[in-house]
């Protein structure tokens, strides 16, 4: 099973796509001949420069055309009431007394610094489809879990998050 998406991120992968297939690689290609008609290819940083730059170029296509291939299309509709994609949600950890906010993202958009958690790690499989005040179990492993409380959800809709690199 591949990569789960929502159809947003579908065509944010196609445009990526577009663009690197259009503009990127044209200019590549125009760069690397540039560099190639400099003379000495043996001594020439910016023909290998530009190579390098091209062949990156296309493993970002061959990388991204995989993921679309393999993709699992995931809704992001959701009960006004439940959680659910894109949406923030404030959760109060029992076992540190602590509340904090998350938004259930897909796993190419989740980014910890940011508080966007993936919809397959534990946390976003444990909340997605709850409600507020539901007291959830979060099962990391078969001997470690933890309890929360959800004290709100805060439907948002998808912003415009750039997909991460790998």
């Amino acid at each position: 099973m591949g990569e789960r998406l929502t159809n947003k991120d579908v065509e944010k992968i196609e445009k990526e796509i577009e663009h690197r297939k259009l503009v990127v690689r044209k200019d590549a290609i125009e760069a690397v001949k540039e560099a190639r008609a400099q003379g000495d290819l043996s001594e020439n940083f910016e023909y290998y420069a530009a190579k390098k730059h091209k062949n990156e170029n296309e493993s970002r296509i061959r990388y991204l055309e995989r993921m679309l291939k393999n993709a699992v299309v995931v809704s992001e509709d959701s009960r006004e009431d439940e959680i659910g994609m894109d949406d923030l949600v404030e959760v109060y950890f029992e076992e540190d007394d602590e509340v904090e906010q998350y938004k259930l993202v897909t796993s190419i958009r989740s980014n910890s610094m940011e508080n966007r958690v993936s919809i397959e790690s534990p946390l976003g499989k444990a909340l997605r489809g709850h409600r507020v005040g539901d007291r959830v179990e979060v099962k990391v492993s078969d001997s470690y879990s933890y309890f929360l409380e959800v004290r709100s959800i805060q439907k948002t809709g998808s912003e415009e998050e750039e997909i991460r690199k790998f």
